[in-house]
């Protein structure tokens, strides 16, 4: 037996090893079998219940319990390293599954900043130019399916444009990505109305604006970006996503959301409306009522504009590599993140909620039955919240996840020097052991 060889199995004894010792990140739901594989090596709670934090949590356990929260995910960071990362409160009612930093969540909204990273890394990469026109012809979505929009103005839509929610649309009659029923009819589509089909029911109205005139908050306009950079990449969105964000900074986690609750994935956390929430008819078209969360909206076919799962522990990840900071390295060069942040541009914010000239940024994202915020701070410190509830205040709910963690930050006295990053390992989703071995 060669010395690879032996290092080889010795690296696979030592992954074993610590998941054994690791129970609480096995997922043990009804119709997923764990198996004792590499990704199941995860950050904890136990590895944020220091003394230090006693007064911290205290605070979010009255903010969640203020709010009916079933369950919520922080994680905060400081110079770049990741210092707390905690769940609270339930993944799950019924089985009283304990929150925990590995759980996975709709983040709605925040997509949108994965969205921009995406675009503007193309940018720099020399594949995108971001003055491009994106319809008609010569545009990048130059296809048949998209000809004679009903305005003409269409043509002049840049990427750019939907980058900064310029585009020309408005939810003066609805959001486009909230009707998969109605737009399924008058399309002639089986429901629920997948995104291109919507772009073309919005194509067959009359913009609201002239391109780059206006700004208007606009989920189609972020969809049609997913849809770009599948043209331009000619591979699927999430997939460039994956490939060229995600794993070079370490994370395996991050994947597309479902409609179902039949459907969530091992680790996702169970989602909760407040029980005076009407129901909705079915995306799919069966006339059945049913939760918002649970196939009333379709998340699915918001794609760029709303549809990845992701752990709060990620997020920072991502955070930390477009925080323009020298602590890590960044995904994106100071120009891009200039161009994302300087609301001087006339462009920015991008990808971000709201920018502001001290250097603070925040990104939120809302959908029935979770909502989510971070937010990088110029002092350095920077900080995820996800929730698995919706709150009777909507989206008020922000200014009071703000305040909470204004108040959790100055209870924190003593900030440690350990950076949690280190105590868990990166390793795609799919790896198993014996992926180490030679064959």
């Amino acid at each position: 037996m060669n010395l690879t060889r032996v290092i080889k199995i010795l690296l696979v004894a030592f992954f074993l090893s610590l998941a054994a010792l690791n129970p609480g990140a096995v997922d043990n739901s009804i119709g997923y079998t764990p198996r004792l594989i590499p990704y199941n090596i995860r950050l904890l709670n136990s590895s944020s219940l220091g003394i230090e934090f006693d007064a911290a949590a205290n605070t979010i356990n009255s903010f969640i319990n203020k709010w009916s929260i079933a369950g919520a995910s922080v994680a905060i960071a400081k110079d770049g390293k990741l210092i707390y990362a905690r769940g609270f409160g339930y993944s799950d009612t019924i089985s009283k599954a304990e929150t925990q930093p590995y759980n996975l969540f709709r983040i709605a909204s925040i997509s949108k900043l994965v969205t921009a990273v995406a675009i503007m890394k193309l940018n720099e990469d020399g594949k995108l130019d971001l003055n491009a026109k994106v319809f008609g012809p010569g545009g990048i979505l130059d296809d048949p399916f998209y000809d004679n929009p009903k305005d003409k103005r269409v043509y002049d839509i840049t990427v750019a444009h939907l980058l900064s929610h310029e585009a020309g649309w408005t939810e003066r009659y609805g959001d486009q990505m909230f009707m998969p029923v109605l737009i399924a009819q008058e399309m002639g589509v089986t429901p629920p109305a997948d995104t291109k089909t919507i772009l073309r029911f919005a194509l067959n109205k009359r913009l609201h604006y002239t391109p780059g005139m206006g700004r208007e908050y606009s989920n189609l306009g972020y969809s049609i970006l997913g849809l770009v950079i599948e043209k331009v990449t000619g591979i699927p969105y999430a997939e460039y996503c994956r490939k060229n964000l995600f794993e070079p900074l370490g994370i395996y986690d991050m994947t597309i959301a479902h409609n179902l609750s039949t459907q969530r994935v091992p680790f996702e956390v169970s989602y909760y409306e407040p029980s005076t929430n009407e129901p909705k008819p079915s995306i799919y078209g069966t006339g059945e009522l049913v939760r918002a969360s649970n196939g009333g909206n379709d998340i699915t076919a918001l794609g760029a504009a709303g549809a990845w799962l992701a752990t709060a522990p990620d997020l920072m990840r991502l955070m930390l590599a477009i925080d323009g900071f020298p602590s890590r390295p960044d995904l994106l060069s100071n120009q891009s993140i200039q161009f994302m942040t300087d609301n001087q541009n006339g462009f920015a914010p991008v990808g971000w909620k709201g920018t502001i000239i001290d250097g603070t940024w925040w990104r939120t994202g809302s959908f029935p039955g979770t909502a989510g915020m971070l937010k990088r701070q110029s002092d350095g410190i920077a900080w995820v919240v996800l929730i698995n509830s919706s709150a009777w205040n909507g989206p008020e709910i922000y200014s009071y996840i703000d305040r909470m963690m204004t108040r959790t930050l100055a209870e924190i006295n003593q900030w440690p020097a350990d950076d949690l990053f280190d105590q868990s390992l990166p390793i795609p989703l799919t790896t198993a052991p014996t992926e180490f071995l030679i064959k």
